[in-house]
C-alpha cells in the first residue's frame, strides 16, 4: 500500500469512527426528546429544548457532514466546538460525588481526545476519499 492509499484509508476511517460516536447520539436523542431535554435541565442549561435540538442538529448533521467529508473542516470545527462546551457542563469530574469522579474523568478525558482528533480534520481536512476533494475535482 503506497502512502497515498493510507493516508486517505487512514482519513475515511478516523472520520467514520468520529461519526460513529455522534451520528447514532444524534438519532437516539430524535427517539428520546423529552427524557434529553429533562437530562439537560437537571444540569442547569437554559432552554433545554433548544439545547437538545442544537445537540441533534450538532450531532447528526455536522456528525453526516464529516463521515461523508464535505465541508470537513467546517463540521468538525462545529462538533469540536460543542464536545468542548457540554464536556465541562455533563462531565464536571470536580463537582460530583466521590464515587462518580473516575467514571466522569474519564468521559471528560475521552471528550478532550475527541476533539482533539476533531482538529487534526480542522488543520488537515477529509482526505482523498471525500466529498470535499471529488467536489475540488469536478
Amino acid at each position: 500500500m503506497n502512502s497515498s492509499t493510507f493516508n486517505n484509508t487512514m482519513s475515511l476511517l478516523g472520520r467514520a469512527l468520529i461519526a460513529l460516536l455522534f451520528v447514532p447520539a444524534g438519532w437516539a436523542k430524535i427517539a428520546g426528546f423529552a427524557g434529553v431535554t429533562g437530562y439537560i435541565a437537571s444540569k442547569g442549561v437554559p432552554l433545554p429544548q433548544v439545547a437538545a435540538a442544537i445537540a441533534i442538529a450538532v450531532e447528526l448533521g455536522l456528525g453526516l457532514l464529516l463521515l461523508v467529508g464535505w465541508q470537513t473542516r467546517w463540521a468538525a470545527l462545529g462538533i469540536a466546538v460543542f464536545t468542548l462546551v457540554i464536556t465541562f457542563i455533563f462531565h464536571n469530574f470536580w463537582g460530583v460525588p466521590a464515587e462518580q469522579v473516575m467514571q466522569q474523568q474519564q468521559a471528560f478525558f475521552k471528550n478532550i481526545a475527541v476533539v482533539g482528533g476533531l482538529y487534526a480534520f480542522v488543520a488537515f481536512g477529509a482526505g482523498a476519499w471525500s466529498l470535499d476533494a471529488k467536489l475540488r475535482r469536478a
